[in-house]
């Protein structure tokens, strides 16, 4: 599938966030073009008036000043250096990111403010900015999830058309936990019928105590309005046997009841504890020394963001549509 790519300005790049286990997101693209089926970005698309259907993905917003505009928010002095979530509503990694850089370019600037911050992907090209991950590492708390609901090849095929195979997300959570970076799984979403088998479950956590994960977790999908309709003409055309169950599941309801939702915590639980994931780094990443007096404050070179690098502008002038 080619993805059209729109190079549009933001006027902000902090987004304030409620309902949710964090209070700040910040995403560089707009659109996915990983096009997970069960994605729930979806219904915010539709409540946005914006196509949740099989169209979306297919347009993509670069925010391409995103950068600046984040270093001016991180230097106002009301900022008080709360934990920013990048790739909330979109992945940070898809991509696009190959071309703009727009996610290294926020670590860096979250870095150089030593601030916080986490990222959610699919995206094994993560292990190309193990560099300033590493030194944002140094000077803040810096957590990576990766997205691996399933190993089962056939449920990541028509559930995720366009992402990395999950053992390549593995294998990109090796590097960054060798490098001494915290790098966890997020087993979601799991779906009800499918990658909620006690053996495919089995399968992943066992998976991530061998990649080196620091920590993991589970949870449900959730189908509301946009993301409910689209995930259930792609459920009638794989696994058209279990759309009646679905049908119950979610009737007149985003989320499936506790008594389907709690055993498969359970037994994610369980499996984490039989399996020993936990925190095994054998790196550690030695604190940054404290900031200069401001008169004395650190370029770019000195902080080590600097190196050859192609001009943004350069970039985008030649990848103003992406394959």
């Amino acid at each position: 599938m080619t993805a059209e790519y729109r190079e549009e300005p933001c006027r902000s790049a902090l987004n304030r966030v409620s309902g949710m286990p964090f209070g700040w997101s910040l995403n560089p693209y707009m659109g996915c073009a990983h096009r997970c089926t069960f994605c729930y970005v979806r219904a915010f698309e539709r409540r946005a008036d914006r196509p949740s259907d099989d169209r979306y993905g297919r347009s993509i917003r670069v925010k391409v000043n995103v950068v600046e505009v984040l270093r001016r928010e991180l230097a106002r002095k009301r900022w008080a250096r709360e934990g920013v979530v990048i790739g909330a509503a979109t992945d940070p990694y898809q991509p696009a990111e190959g071309r703009y850089r727009l996610t290294r370019g926020s670590i860096e600037a979250l870095a150089e403010a030593r601030n916080p911050l986490s990222i959610i992907t699919r995206g094994p090209l993560i292990v190309r900015d193990i560099d300033v991950l590493s030194e944002a590492a140094r000077r803040a708390d810096v957590s990576v999830m990766f997205s691996i609901p399933t190993l089962d090849p056939t449920i990541w095929r028509a559930t995720e058309p366009a992402t990395a195979p999950p053992r390549q997300r593995l294998r990109a959570l090796r590097r960054l936990v060798d490098a001494g970076i915290d790098a966890g799984v997020g087993m979601a979403p799991i779906l009800p019928g499918l990658s909620d088998r006690p053996e495919l479950l089995a399968d992943v956590v066992r998976a991530a105590r061998d990649a080196g994960a620091t920590s993991i977790w589970t949870n449900v999908v959730n189908l509301r309005p946009g993301t409910r309709e689209h995930f259930l003409e792609s459920l009638a055309r794989d696994w058209p046997e279990l759309l009646p169950r679905y049908e119950r599941l979610y009737a007149g309801r985003a989320y499936p009841s506790k008594d389907m939702v709690e055993p498969v915590r359970r037994e994610v639980a369980e499996l984490r504890d039989r399996f020993g994931i936990g925190d095994r780094r054998q790196v550690r990443l030695l604190p940054a020394p404290p900031p200069p007096p401001a008169d004395e404050q650190l370029g770019l070179d000195a902080l080590g963001f600097g190196g050859e690098a192609s001009s943004p502008a350069a970039e985008r002038a030649r990848h103003a549509r992406i394959a």
